[in-house]
């Protein structure tokens, strides 16, 4: 290919500019001082050009939520999850094995919600029993009342053979490693939605995995609030970062039957209720983990009983509490902190 000198090349493109018409609406792609098209010309729409919106400064709480925020994610990437336990602490870990009734006992007597699960055959963590566990298995036998006798003979085991039964979703267990960042033990919460996460070790001899302990979202936040000074510059109030849920929010009522609430907390994938008189005020929050007291000792067929008289069975200082103290509440114009 023979090479095009830049004076044949200008006589070609201004040929072809009056080949193209008597048009003077059409403009033609910008020409360089040798005559050649520029290529960025293609990219500029014809006619006139877009102005270009100057970038609204910042204003003052802006700047400070955004450099709280910027403190709080370099402050969980330097922690580990090991460092949000206390220094002493105890670890319940249930074989799967161990029947749902004794399981049951054991959460209401040591005064938690949830315990990982052991498979003793394989030596492996299983999982973690939490309150929804407990709400499936309320479910199953709601549906299948003739099995309810069999309830004192059913194991941790079969607890995924009752979330099949009733159409239930697994909920995915997520674990991290203790020395592993917490900011990536937040990132594996968010994305499964899960409100814990074991922190599971490997043995160095039979490379195995050990459970240590479980973080909760509270001992998370907890941990920040007490260590992070710069929480105090989340200034932004809730509704300007639409924190919560403002429509379609599940309720209830004190002579709502207990059954109904739990079928809305599954339905909605909820913690829980807030319970409302007839005029709308907030009265109390029906919350999962009250679901453990009211089957305490396998009564999983009473749950026709109100919302009033389930709160009612919650220890006497929480029920002084219930009648005395309003839930604690905030407005939406509170900061996030």
């Amino acid at each position: 290919m023979s090479e095009v000198e830049p004076e044949d090349a200008s006589k070609r493109a201004h040929a072809a500019t009056n080949n193209a018409g008597t048009s003077s609406t059409t403009s033609s792609p910008a020409v360089g001082h040798e005559g050649f098209v520029q290529p960025s010309s293609y990219l500029r729409p014809r006619g006139h050009s877009r102005p270009i919106t100057p970038a609204q400064p910042l204003n003052p709480i802006d700047r400070e939520q955004i450099e709280g925020l910027r403190a709080i994610r370099a402050f969980l990437k330097v922690r580990t999850s090991y460092d949000v336990l206390p220094l002493s602490f105890r670890l319940i870990v249930f074989d799967t094995t161990l029947l749902v009734k004794k399981s049951l006992n054991t959460l209401i007597h040591n005064g938690i919600v949830s315990a990982p699960l052991w498979d003793s055959r394989t030596s492996t963590f299983a999982g973690l029993l939490t309150t929804s566990d407990y709400i499936n298995v309320i479910q199953y036998y709601w549906q299948n009342p003739d099995a309810l006798n069999e309830i004192d003979q059913f194991r941790l085991n079969s607890l995924r053979d009752i979330e099949k039964a009733i159409g239930v979703t697994p909920i995915e267990t997520v674990s991290i490693h203790p020395l592993k960042p917490l900011y990536e033990a937040c990132r594996r919460m968010l994305e499964s939605r899960a409100r814990r996460i074991p922190l599971i070790d490997g043995d160095d001899e039979t490379s195995r995995g050990m459970v240590v302990s479980v973080v909760t979202q509270y001992r998370i936040l907890k941990f920040v609030a007490v260590n992070v000074s710069e929480t105090q510059m989340l200034r932004k109030p809730l509704r300007d970062l639409n924190v919560g849920t403002y429509d379609h929010v599940e309720t209830a009522y004190m002579d709502t039957p207990v059954i109904d609430v739990i079928h809305q907390l599954v339905k909605k994938n909820i913690s829980n209720v807030p319970i409302l008189n007839k005029d709308g005020v907030v009265l109390n929050v029906f919350e999962a983990v009250d679901v453990i007291t009211l089957i305490k000792g396998g009564i999983y067929d009473d749950l026709n009983l109100t919302v009033g008289d389930a709160l009612r069975k919650r220890s006497e200082a929480s029920y002084i509490d219930l009648l005395f103290i309003p839930p604690y509440s905030c407005r939406l114009h509170k900061h996030y902190v």
